[in-house]
């Protein structure tokens, strides 16, 4: 009697398995499609003469600009264009949507020419990595102030947040963060911004080099400095190879992305360090309470959720408020990736592939989701351009789009789809119970536990079989 219940449960849990991954999309349709794509970035000039007056001049090298953050409010396309290298005339610039006639449109610098002139002691806007529009109605900008990243490097001082209003485009605020918070290979280079309550609005600054996170208060117009292990990079993740080239980065605090806000009032940032497979969160209550913040006592309050899997360090990443769906590039794997939050197992088989390609998605340097629920990524072959060229005959940046349903159509991510049941995911346990018991009270006591489990779990499989 045993045998045969023990034989009858393992055959109703493999079919009732099969039946039920069966129905588990393993595969993403590849829904985005290329919105934009340049061969090399050009920009709006005046006329041809100053254009190419600045060409003349060196102050504009077409082959040393390379877009690395996106960012979309209402009918804009914002990119940032950091300066790696000598030659780039505007480090923040727009496209707009509305516009049809080309796939390569020439870009227009943001706020204004003179925003960039870097003439003065202090420029406005020296080199930004990522930008953020809030639902106020404002843009922020996350300014490293280090000009040459790569080459004949000039610090113009500690890293800032700028703050400008998108309906006429005019500064409203500038912090520059204290030295106490900047550390030696400090590099902040990725943002996320808590806009719940437009007056009491936090902005969110990872460092990738000394591994810190900087919390901002538009309220108070301060900022602190928050530390945890959590923020470093893995020693065994700081391989890749992308295209042809292979290297090593030991990058730290990365993907930032905020969820919607829950009843309290506060929300979770999902974060990851970029040399890094893991996945983790935090309840921006701590972030938000300096004094908390700032002391020791917050290291169990950071959570693991899980791993990638091999050869998936992340790079930017978005959190899908409406359908609370955690998008991030995957440079390792030409891909982007993503996540349902609302299943509460971070695991291979729990993550979804929305996107991937050898030719289109070299290099996922950004990730958005703009107010229409439309999902955008950039590509940009960075790899080749630190540490190869980048041809001006092939195309080497690309702007990817299509809308969030249609992205995950088809991968773990679907909101249409519903997540295994948790007894699947308890299994192993049940199975282990089942085949070997830990009783000591004799052999009828463990026969009385199999006889229940096996009749448990055929009951429970009868019953989803029927729903």
């Amino acid at each position: 009697m045993l045998k045969l219940c023990l034989n009858t449960y393992a055959f109703t849990m493999m079919m009732m398995m099969i039946e039920l991954l069966s129905s588990v999309p393993i595969q993403a349709n590849d829904n985005l499609r290329v919105a934009y794509e340049w061969k090399e970035i050009d920009f709006k000039y005046a006329n041809a003469e100053q254009r190419w007056m600045a060409i003349e001049n060196f102050e504009f090298k077409p082959n040393n600009v390379i877009p690395f953050g996106i960012e979309v409010y209402r009918t804009r396309l914002f990119v940032t264009l950091p300066r790696w290298r000598s030659g780039v005339p505007a480090s923040l610039a727009y496209l707009d949507l509305n516009v049809s006639s080309t796939k390569s449109p020439t870009l227009v610098p943001y706020p204004s020419w003179a925003a960039h002139s870097m003439n003065e002691l202090e420029p406005e806007l020296v080199s930004p990595f990522r930008i953020r529009a809030d639902r106020c109605g404002r843009l922020w900008v996350l300014d490293s102030r280090i000009d040459g990243v790569l080459l004949d490097t000039k610090v113009y001082g500690p890293a800032q947040l700028l703050v400008y209003d998108l309906h006429n485009d005019n500064l409203l605020r500038r912090h520059i963060f204290p030295l106490k918070q900047v550390k030696e290979k400090s590099f902040f280079a990725n943002l996320a911004v808590e806009d719940g309550e437009c007056e009491n609005t936090y902005a969110y600054a990872g460092d990738l080099g000394n591994p810190g996170l900087v919390v901002y208060s538009w309220r108070r117009d301060e900022s602190w400095r928050v530390h945890h292990n959590y923020f470093h990079p893995d020693p065994l993740a700081g391989n890749y190879s992308i295209g042809s080239v292979e290297f090593q980065w030991d990058d730290g605090l990365y993907g930032l992305a905020l969820s919607k806000a829950q009843s309290d009032g506060y929300a979770t940032l999902y974060f990851h360090p970029l040399s890094s497979t893991m996945e983790f969160a935090v309840n921006t209550m701590i972030l938000r309470n300096k004094t908390l913040a700032t002391t020791g006592q917050i290291y169990r309050e950071f959570k693991i959720l899980g791993s990638r899997g091999p050869n998936a360090q992340a790079g930017a990443s978005f959190l899908d408020q409406l359908t609370g769906v955690l998008f991030y590039a995957l440079p390792n794997l030409n891909a982007v990736a993503c996540w349902k939050t609302s299943n509460r197992a971070y695991t291979i088989k729990s993550q979804g592939r929305v996107y991937m390609s050898p030719v289109e998605m070299v290099f996922p340097s950004d990730v958005k989701v703009d107010d229409q629920d439309r999902l955008w990524v950039l590509s940009n072959r960075l790899q080749d351009f630190i540490y190869g060229e980048l041809f001006p005959n092939s195309v080497n940046f690309r702007i990817l789009t299509a809308h969030v349903k249609d992205a995950i159509e088809n991968t773990a991510c679907d909101i249409k789809t519903k997540p295994l049941p948790e007894i699947i995911n308890k299994l192993g346990d049940i199975l282990n119970t089942v085949t070997n018991p830990t009783s000591k009270t004799g052999s009828k006591s463990k026969a009385s536990s199999i006889s229940i489990n096996c009749g448990l779990i055929i009951a429970i499989f009868g019953s989803l079989s029927l729903s």
